[in-house]
């Protein structure tokens, strides 16, 4: 009878469902088609109808399925009870994003539109809320203006602040400023706490367009970020899961430290392969080795990763959890991982001299740097090294005679890596990956723990070397995951929107430049205009707009290339420890090479959408919960700095004023507007300037200045700087530094729109 069933059902997705359910429901996908294909809503007597269903039981099935459709965002039900598809070009599905000043804006799931929300609909939202809204025109700015139909989950549970007493009522102002409404709090659940200080507070009630959101003081966390409390306080900001529930600590008791006998049969022997890792010298998980050796047309480039999918299962504990953490969170002094220690350091890191399973990709290079052909295969291997970027440096580029001694074996094949390297570079360079010139930092703590100063990092070609080996292996996943169809997220990298490419051509107009491309540049023509301008006075400031131009990455299941990297496709498969995406691209692979196909995979592509938006958040949230922490060591550090001068460059403007960057300590501060001349001055967002009405005075972005440090908030993660000199910057060269004479008070500005709070500057 099933033989008959599959020959017979429509759905393409039957053997899915039957091999789920005893009595197979309506795929969703199916559902959904059927109700393209009438091309109007449908209610559910007519699906049943439609989708010819005559039992009782199957009746049921399609009634909890819709259901859980609705739950999901697939569809809503009109006012006449049929359902309508959500993610058309009306209704659209996504998570809210905040803005400071009051509005917010829906990024849909699927195909990444903005639609804008007014902020009296945020009046009943908060920040990461998943919704479903209608698009109803454009905003005053000509973009999509969107109304709320339904909020499908809330995000925010609780929140960090400040607990005030105002006339007798007490409420929380929220440290995220992405956190529009303040937190009101009955006077029986302020829990102790006095006002002024820091408090946890649980949110009861959430916001509706009536009244502000209803909360209680949950724990009291003092009456400053005091010294070792950044972490704390910058995952409760942004809520970052840290303990492990009992069920995941439960799951993982009985794993060892070695790998057991019977995990290892079947796979590849790879143990004998010296595979070596190259990381950080401050690395503690290791999930990427390489090996490589020439070839009679090329390169053989091995790529060994940690099977992380061999031990995280979907539908466990801790599977659930990797999902629900996204990611691992980096902060100066510590790690909140995706996985637990005994997984994240132990059995899937590629520890040297031990066994460990890995998924391999094994990729053919050509002389000029191509990718001729990969293929995919679970392995066991056995690291023969563990080696920092600086050792590999140090060999290769300086011939350091006591590591070349001491890593004699290993030698040869660091060589053929770098041979290797050396042609995936200058491919890069063909196709015209953009490469923008930025610098990264890192703390150096002393013996107390205290920011004893703050260093650039510096990358050697052994970073590059890693690096394009990583994203060549990341591009053969693409393709496999192409090839085969199955269902998995790709890094997607948009280029650059309608309105930032506007303003990015009116700004270059200005200094004489053209960025070749029309309406749609490719990344060569970015490229290009990179090189045109590195003997430029002006080069940083040009180079900081095209920056900013650029949209950000995200994950999605639907593949639109990768435009910084000028790659058609491009899959994150290199770190599944501490990236969920990587995850599911190993498991969507590890399906295909153990016999399934596209249709048989347990994963439906609406449940890919949504992981692929929640992955995309948790990296967000990961980023934003670091540069908190980040920032507040870097007001820790300058606390004892004021009244002392510094050079620095204008790495911010501002309607309210200008952000500053210190040369050779790399911390952030804002010159407040008032602080500028007397004088009314006009903010151009085009030219990234301010201009002065009377004097005619200048400042843009990459001005050279000098500043004075006049105010450090930890609490605030604020740094005010008072303006000593400026010189700016024309494309004609450098003019001279002169003094600014400060007269008091500023009558203030013109131009720009500011909110009901300043958006939080002193950037990390």
């Amino acid at each position: 009878m099933a033989r008959k069933q599959r020959a017979v059902s429509p759905d393409p997705y039957f053997e899915r469902e039957q091999a789920k359910y005893e009595q197979p429901i309506p795929s969703r996908e199916y559902i959904l088609e059927v109700l393209r294909e009438h091309g109007r809503p449908l209610d559910r007597d007519e699906l049943i109808k439609t989708l010819s269903l005559d039992s009782p039981e199957a009746v049921e099935a399609l009634r909890r399925r819709l259901r859980a459709m609705e739950r999901d965002g697939q569809l809503i039900r009109n006012r006449r009870r049929g359902y309508v598809i959500v993610d058309n070009k009306d209704l659209v599905r996504g998570r809210v994003t905040a803005h400071p000043d009051g509005w917010g804006y829906v990024k849909a799931d699927t195909s990444g539109m903005k639609v804008f929300l007014s902020p009296r609909q945020m009046r009943v939202l908060m920040h990461g809320d998943r919704v479903v809204v209608r698009v109803v025109g454009l905003d005053a700015d000509g973009r999509p203006e969107a109304e709320l139909v339904e909020v499908l989950h809330r995000e925010t549970e609780q929140v960090v602040g400040r607990f005030l007493l105002e006339s007798g009522v007490g409420f929380v102002v929220p440290e995220n400023r992405r956190i529009l409404h303040d937190i009101i709090v009955p006077a029986d659940a302020a829990g102790g706490a006095q006002p002024g200080q820091l408090v946890v507070a649980e949110i009861l009630e959430q916001p509706s367009l009536r009244r502000q959101p209803i909360g209680r003081v949950v724990k009291v966390l003092g009456e400053h970020i005091e010294a070792g409390m950044e972490i704390e306080v910058a995952r409760r900001v942004h809520d970052i899961p840290v303990d492990w529930p009992e069920e995941v600590l439960a799951e993982i008791a009985d794993l060892g430290d070695e790998v057991e006998e019977a995990d290892k049969a079947g796979r590849v022997d790879l143990r004998e392969l010296p595979l070596v890792t190259i990381d950080g010298a401050d690395a503690r998980d290791f999930d990427d080795a390489v090996y490589c050796e020439p070839t009679a047309k090329g390169w053989r480039l091995i790529v060994a990763i940690a099977d992380v999918s061999h031990y995280v299962r979907p539908g466990t504990a801790l599977g659930n959890e990797a999902a629900r953490r996204g990611t691992s969170v980096y902060f100066p002094r510590a790690v909140v991982p995706m996985l637990p220690e005994a997984l994240s350091n132990g059995l899937c890191s590629l520890n040297p001299q031990v066994d460990r399973l890995c998924m391999c990709c094994e990729m053919q290079i050509g002389p000029a740097g191509q990718l001729r052909s990969s293929k995919f295969y679970l392995g066991v291997m056995r690291s023969h090294a563990r080696l920092t970027y600086d050792e590999v440096a140090a060999m290769l580029i300086d011939g350091d005679p006591e590591l070349c001694v001491k890593y004699a074996d290993l030698l040869p094949h660091l060589h053929h890596l770098y041979g290797v390297y050396q042609s995936l570079r200058a491919a890069r360079e063909r196709r015209g990956a953009i490469d923008f010139d930025t610098t990264e930092t890192k703390l150096v703590f002393d013996e107390q723990g205290r920011v004893e100063r703050i260093e650039p990092v510096v990358r050697n070609d052994a970073h590059k070397l890693i690096e394009e080996c990583m994203v060549t292996a990341n591009v053969a996943a693409a393709r496999f995951l192409l090839r085969h169809k199955v269902a998995a997220l790709f890094r997607d990298h948009p280029g650059p929107d309608a309105d930032k490419l506007d303003q990015l051509r009116q700004f270059l107009a200005q200094l004489g430049l053209t960025l070749e491309g029309g309406e749609e540049p490719s990344p060569k023509d970015y490229a290009r205009l990179i090189r045109k301008i590195q003997n430029r006075p002006d080069r940083n400031l040009i180079q900081t707009v095209l920056l900013r131009s650029m949209q950000a990455a995200d994950y999605r299941p639907v593949n639109i290339g990768h435009f910084g990297l000028a790659l058609e496709a491009y899959a994150h498969f290199t770190s599944p420890i501490r990236r969920y995406p990587d995850l599911l691209v190993h498991r969507a692979i590890r399906h295909v090479l153990t016999g399934g196909t596209a249709k048989d995979y347990p994963v439906r592509m609406d449940e890919m959408v949504a992981l692929g938006e929640h992955c995309s958040m948790t990296e967000r949230r990961a980023d934003e919960a670091s540069r908190d922490a980040v920032m507040t060591l870097k007001c820790e550090y300058m606390a004892d700095k004021i009244g002392q001068e510094f050079a620095g460059l204008v790495s911010g403007v501002t309607s309210f004023g200008l952000f500053v960057e210190l040369e050779d300590v790399f911390v952030d501060g804002l010159v407040h507007i008032t602080n500028l001349e007397n004088d009314y001055f006009h903010f151009d967002p085009v030219g990234h300037r301010l201009t002065g009405e009377r004097t005619g005075k200048v400042y843009r972005l990459t001005d050279r200045v000098v500043v004075r440090v006049a105010r450090v908030d930890k609490d605030e993660r604020k740094i005010d700087f008072d303006l000593v000199a400026h010189q700016p910057q024309t494309g004609r060269g450098e003019s001279e530094m002169r003094p600014v004479e400060r007269r008091q008070p500023a009558r203030g500005v013109r131009g720009g729109r500011h909110g009901r709070r300043e958006p939080r500057h002193g950037r990390a």
